[in-house]
Parts: structure tokens; sequence; C-alpha cells
């Protein structure tokens, strides 16, 4: 709602002349007839008897310097101006990310003016430091070396003097491989030949890991996260490790090894003898 300062009268203005920038027709009244900006149509209501003006269904379109010029019917003019700001309720858009390297980048989107951007990993505020950057006003989130803890769900809030918004969320994969274990069961180090013995190996990655297993530095032909040795034989002793690659961030993995020694069975028979003292 425009209101003017002039007081109400019963006598219709000569000409109430209504502009958007100076230039934009919004709507010029005389006493013959209404003129009103395409624009406007269906929008705006003039009050007659003030010049006063509401204009309906705000757009961002709608920003900027509004004038009224009004002449009365004794000739007498009165000018005046004041500036619309609007803000806009908010549309939040966050970038599908591909995050298999080195660094990823979150971009937040909003509709409006006079923005203010927050970014939440969970339920934390993400703050600017040395691996994260925060450009363009807070829009742009860039986090350089990410690690498992930087997989969110990332949200960005966003806000301005009338409204408040808050994206979807976004999880980064962060991918790994990590913290590779190796579990030797029987967890013992010494076997017989002929024992059964399975080896588990374990590790933090996404994708999931592929894996390949090695005994004595030369890698066997088994594949999987856990290695079965059937019915073993002494030629299986050896120091044993498993390797996980990541086939997205290209990295490897490889487990502290785990000794394994296959021994032959005592089957001689042992007899003590003792001598009479």
């Amino acid at each position: 709602m425009f209101t003017t300062t002039l007081t109400p009268t019963e006598t219709q203005f000569l000409v109430v002349d209504w502009k958007l920038n100076l230039s934009k027709v919004i709507i010029i009244s005389t006493n013959l007839a209404n003129n009103t900006g395409p624009e406007y149509e269906g929008r705006i209501t003039l009050f007659p008897s003030t010049g006063s003006l509401e204009l309906r269904s705000l757009t961002l379109n709608d920003i900027g310097e509004y004038s009224v010029s009004i002449t009365q019917a004794d000739g007498t003019s009165h000018v005046g101006r004041t500036t619309l700001e609007i803000h806009g309720e908010q549309i939040l858009k966050s970038n599908n990310l591909v995050e298999f390297s080195a660094s990823v980048s979150l971009s937040c989107s909003a509709s409006g003016s006079s923005l203010s951007f927050l970014w939440l990993n969970g339920s934390s505020e993400v703050t600017a430091n040395d691996r994260v950057q925060l450009t363009d006003g807070g829009s742009n989130l860039t986090i350089i070396n990410v690690t498992r803890f930087d997989q969110g769900p990332f949200r960005c809030n966003v806000s301005n003097p009338v409204s408040f918004g808050t994206s979807d969320p976004v999880n980064l994969s962060i991918n790994g491989p990590e913290n590779i274990n190796l579990i030797l069961s029987p967890s013992q180090g010494y076997f017989a030949v002929g024992s059964d013995i399975s080896l588990t190996c374990s590790v933090g990655s996404r994708p999931p890991a592929q894996f390949n297993w090695f005994l004595n530095g030369d890698q066997l032909p088994d594949t999987g996260s856990e290695l079965r040795l059937m019915n073993v034989h002494m030629s299986q002793s050896g120091n044993y490790r498993c390797q996980a690659f990541n086939s997205k961030t290209l990295r490897s993995q490889t487990s502290q090894p785990s000794a394994i020694t296959v021994l032959e069975p005592y089957h001689q028979d042992v007899t003590i003898k003792s001598n009479n003292i």
C-alpha cells in the first residue's frame, strides 16, 4: 500500500501519475479515463480521494523506485517517491554431487533479496577454516581434502527478514578405503596339516572395496573379503595380507600381515625307560 500524505477530497484530481523507476507506467488517471500498464491489470487499486495506490501479488519485478505526480484542480502539483524492496519466498536447490576427488563443492540457490546462508553438517554449523571455504555470500561451500567426517547430511538454511527455508539433505560419498583389519579364525598362529582356516578382511569404503590376497608378497588368485584355506598343507605357511581397492578413488590399503604356520603332527611313539638303581 503506497499511501500519500494528501487530505482526502471529494474532488477528483486532474491527473494522478504513478510510475516505476521513472519510466514504467503503472497508472495515469485523469478526469476522463484511466490508463493502466499491462503488467498491472487486476493488480492495482487507485484511491481517487488521496491518490494512494494498492499493489497486489508482488513479484521480484516490482522492486524499484515508485514515484507519483498529482495535479489538483487548482493547478497545484505534488510529487512523491519511495523505494520498494521485496523479500521473496525461498526456492532452494542443492546440486547433485559427485565426490570422487580431493575436494567437493556444494551450492545453494534461492530467489529473493537480502538473503543469508547457513550451512549445517548434521546438526553442526559449518564454518570456514583451512579446509572449508564459504564464498558468494555463503551460498557456495567448498571442502578441500574431504574425509569420512564430511559425509553429511548437509543442509543449507536460507533466510531473509520475512521468510526462511531449508534445502533437502545432501550426503557425500566419502569413499576410502580406510581402517583395514585382518582377522584370523581360529586365532592361533600354528595349525596342523589338514586344518581349515579362515581369514576375513574388513575396511571402510564407498562403494564397497575389491579385495586381493597375498602370501609372502605373492598375489593369490582368491578375491572377496574372506579367504578360506581348506585342508591346509605346510607349503601354505607364511605371512598373509589382504589389500582393499576402491574403484572410484583408485586408492588401495593393505593390512598388516597375519602369520600362519602349518606343522606336520608328530606321530612317533615316545617311550620312557627307567633303570633300577
